[in-house]
C-alpha cells in the first residue's frame, strides 16, 4: 500500500473537503507513491514524535494537528516545526493532518466529549451552512435506475443516517434533435415524445464533480437536462461542536466536579457562578471561544471547551457557566478514536499510538 492509497482510503471515512478553510490538513510532506511500512497516530508530530516513528518503523505519521499551520518561508531547522519536518523529510516519513475535517464529523472529537459527559439528544452546535446542494435530472424512464445507482456509488443521497435517498416524479418530455446532433432516439428534425422521471437528490458541495460526472456517464443522451441547486438547509449532521442534555440536573459545584473526574483534569478556569442549575450541556473541543454565542443561542447551562480569554469569560453574562478545561484536555480521546477508525479501514496493517506526551500546559499545585 502506497501513502497516496492509505490518505485516499482514509479521507473516504474522513474527508478533507469539511475541514475549516483557515486549516492545513492533507498531506504535509512525504512520496505519495511510497511505500508504507506502518502508520504512527499522533495528537502532534513534534521532533521526538517523529523520533518514535523511526523507532517503530513507521513512515506514516497521521497527527491530529498540523505541525504547519501558518506560512513556512525557509526549512533550516531554526525552531521546533522546522527542525520536526525536517527529521521527517531527511527520513523518508509522510505526514498527514486531519484536524477540522474530525473536529466537523459526527462521531469525531466533539461526539466524543458528548459521550464522555453522557450528554443525551446530541446536537451539533455550529452546523456547517450552506453546505447543502440539490440536483435534478431528466432520464428516460427506463434508465432511471441506473442513474440512481451512479449517483448513489458518487455519494449523492445521503441525509444523517440514510443513504440512497431519492425522489422521482414521472412525466413527459420532449425535444427534437436538429443538425449536428446524434441523438440516442428520434430523429433530426422531428419533435420527439418520452416517458421520462425527474429525480432528485441531495449531497455535499464538495462532492459536486464526482457527482455530476457519474450522472453523465450512466445518462444516455447525448445532451443530459439538470440543474443544481444550493440549499439554505443547515448540515445537521456536520459542523463544530455538540449540546445535549445531562441525565440529570445538577448544582454547578457538582458538576464541574463531575466534569473534572471524567475529564481526568487537576484544575477548571470558569465564569461565576450564577446559581443555575445545570442540565444542557455545550462543547466545543480546542480554542471553542467562537462557539460561547451558539451555546448561549441554544440555551446551554454550561459550555466546555479550551483557551478562554480573560474578556471572553464576560460573556456568559450569567446565563452560562463558561468552563475551561484545557486545550489538549478536550482533545485527550483523539489519538484513540483516530487509532479505532485506521484499524477498521486497514485492519491487517501495521497500526501504532504515540506514546510520547505533546501537552506542553502543565500545572504546580
Amino acid at each position: 500500500m502506497t501513502v497516496n492509497e492509505a490518505i485516499s482510503a482514509l479521507g473516504k471515512r474522513l474527508p478533507l473537503k469539511v475541514a475549516e478553510d483557515y486549516d492545513n490538513v492533507g498531506l504535509l510532506c512525504g512520496n505519495l507513491e511510497r511505500e508504507v511500512s506502518g502508520i504512527l497516530i499522533s495528537h502532534d508530530t513534534l521532533e521526538n514524535v517523529v523520533e518514535e516513528a523511526i523507532v517503530g518503523n513507521c513512515n506514516l505519521i497521521v497527527s491530529f494537528h498540523p505541525i504547519i499551520f501558518s506560512g513556512l518561508k525557509s526549512l533550516t531547522g531554526k525552531n521546533y516545526v522546522e527542525r520536526a519536518l525536517l527529521k521527517a523529510i531527511e527520513n523518508k516519513i509522510a505526514i498527514y493532518a486531519i484536524h477540522t475535517a474530525f473536529d466537523n464529523d459526527w462521531f469525531g472529537v466533539n461526539y466524543k466529549i458528548g459521550e464522555v459527559l453522557s450528554l443525551k439528544n446530541q446536537q451539533i452546535l455550529l452546523p456547517k451552512n450552506r453546505s447543502l446542494k440539490k440536483l435534478e435530472v431528466f432520464v428516460p424512464s427506463d434508465y432511471s435506475d441506473k442513474v440512481k445507482n451512479a449517483l448513489f456509488e458518487a455519494g449523492a443521497g445521503n441525509i444523517g443516517f440514510y443513504d440512497e435517498c431519492s425522489f422521482s416524479v414521472s412525466g413527459k418530455g420532449t425535444f427534437r434533435p436538429i443538425e449536428g446532433s446524434q441523438p440516442f432516439s428520434g430523429q433530426q428534425n422531428v419533435r420527439e415524445n418520452s416517458d421520462e422521471d425527474i429525480i432528485s437528490v441531495i449531497f455535499e458541495d464538495y462532492k459536486l464533480y464526482q457527482i455530476v460526472s457519474a450522472m453523465k456517464l450512466a445518462h444516455p443522451y447525448e445532451e443530459v437536462a439538470y440543474q443544481i441547486m444550493t440549499l439554505e438547509n443547515e448540515n445537521q449532521f456536520s459542523g463544530l461542536g455538540r449540546f445535549g442534555e445531562l441525565g440529570m440536573e445538577m448544582e454547578e459545584e457538582e458538576f464541574l466536579k463531575y466534569v473534572q473526574k471524567v475529564f481526568g483534569l487537576k484544575v477548571i478556569r470558569h465564569s461565576e457562578f450564577n446559581s443555575k442549575k445545570i442540565k444542557r450541556v455545550g462543547v466545543l473541543g480546542g480554542s471553542g471561544a467562537s462557539g460561547i454565542k451558539a451555546a448561549l443561542s441554544h440555551k446551554c447551562d454550561a459550555y466546555l471547551t479550551g483557551d478562554i480569554k480573560y474578556h471572553e469569560f464576560f460573556q456568559s453574562e450569567g446565563k452560562m457557566l463558561i468552563c475551561d478545561i484545557g486545550h489538549y484536555e478536550s482533545e485527550q480521546f483523539v489519538t484513540q478514536q483516530l487509532f479505532e477508525i485506521l484499524s477498521e479501514i486497514f485492519p491487517k496493517f501495521a497500526i501504532s499510538k504515540s506514546v510520547v506526551k505533546t501537552n506542553p500546559v502543565n500545572y504546580f499545585l
